[in-house]
């Protein structure tokens, strides 16, 4: 069943509550990705479930978390196979075998166990998303266009809301008309004394949506605002006199928590110069021996920009759910 039967307040649900709430979940996961694709011209594809370890296109998201491993007793000489935790390399790679020209790209409905995930009210080892990715022109690795990107993604999400709220007499539409584009360097300048997860829940609450940009490069005060892996997401590139990085999350305040709410990460992936510099100041040079940083960095792979959007994530929000067991099925 995708919905526990007790509710965060120990309260039984019944199972006409049940059965619409998946009527809307469906909607909700059935409404969104079509404006996704149609918003930034994606085809959908299948995706794996599991890859071949040692290939380099597994994520293994802030450079800590192991995936989980198994081997096919009949495939290859037993090589060890892993479930995949993103599919944000092997997106690119897709770009190049489908052959997405400059403007377009593609999508999948990935399914991912992160057993390294705390498991609570907004996290789950269980990782449903839409991962998207799309071809780009090499003018177009500047954070305009990131902003410009966003703000289509916001749009589709908008919509989507606006749509539930037409359909179910249950919800009424919170979003602000426009999302707030924050670095977070200006965010630790606003609030000094306050840890990276208290920043964002100040500035949401304030905003309501908030784009925050450049997560993974250490800030003024030493540290990065969140980690993020070295080989896909381009956290370096100077974007000012102040600022780097071309990459972000979106974040909404969520009402029944009382906190921010992350609905998404992504960013300008890395070219051949920042994935170097990436993989060195991460002491990870060693990668490039791997198939997706060997391509990477002989320029076989197109410049990307992508992400993932948690479709549990977005559902809970948008049905204002105060526990991701609610909106999904795994083990809690």
């Amino acid at each position: 069943m995708s919905i526990c039967v007790l509710s965060c307040e120990s309260q039984v649900v019944s199972a006409s509550e049940l059965k619409k709430v998946e009527k809307q979940i469906h909607f909700v996961k059935t409404f969104f990705p079509q404006k996704l694709s149609e918003s930034l011209s994606l085809l959908k594809v299948s995706a794996p479930l599991f890859v071949e370890k040692g290939t380099g296109i597994n994520d293994d998201l802030n450079g800590i978390e192991y995936p989980v491993s198994f081997k096919i007793p009949e495939y290859s000489d037993l090589k060890t196979i892993e479930v995949v935790q993103s599919l944000a390399k092997w997106k690119r790679m897709m770009l190049k075998i489908y052959d997405i020209p400059v403007g377009e790209g593609l999508y999948a409905d990935m399914r991912a166990i992160r057993p390294c995930d705390k498991i609570d009210a907004t996290h789950s080892a269980y990782v449903d998303q839409w991962d998207w990715e799309i071809t780009i022109h090499k003018d177009q690795r500047e954070l305009s266009f990131l902003k410009e990107t966003v703000e289509k993604i916001y749009k589709s999400i908008k919509e989507t809301e606006m749509e539930l709220s037409e359909k179910f007499s249950d919800f009424k539409p919170i979003l602000p008309e426009k999302i707030k584009f924050i670095h977070s360097e200006e965010l630790l300048e606003l609030y000094p004394q306050l840890s990276p997860y208290d920043r964002e829940r100040e500035i949401c609450k304030k905003h309501g949506a908030v784009f925050l940009i450049g997560i993974g490069g250490k800030l003024k005060n030493g540290q990065p605002h969140d980690g993020r892996a070295p080989d896909y997401d381009d956290w370096t590139t100077e974007t000012s006199e102040k600022y780097k990085g071309l990459n972000g999350d979106i974040l909404v305040w969520h009402p029944k928590l009382e906190s921010s709410f992350e609905l998404s990460s992504m960013g300008i992936r890395v070219d051949r110069e920042a994935l170097l510099k990436q993989l060195s100041l991460t002491g990870q040079k060693s990668r490039l021996q791997f198939l997706f940083h060997s391509m990477l960095e002989k320029g076989e792979l197109p410049l990307s920009l992508g992400g993932g959007i948690g479709q549990s994530r977005l559902v809970m929000f948008l049905l204002n759910k105060g526990h991701i067991s609610q909106v999904q099925a795994s083990v809690f």
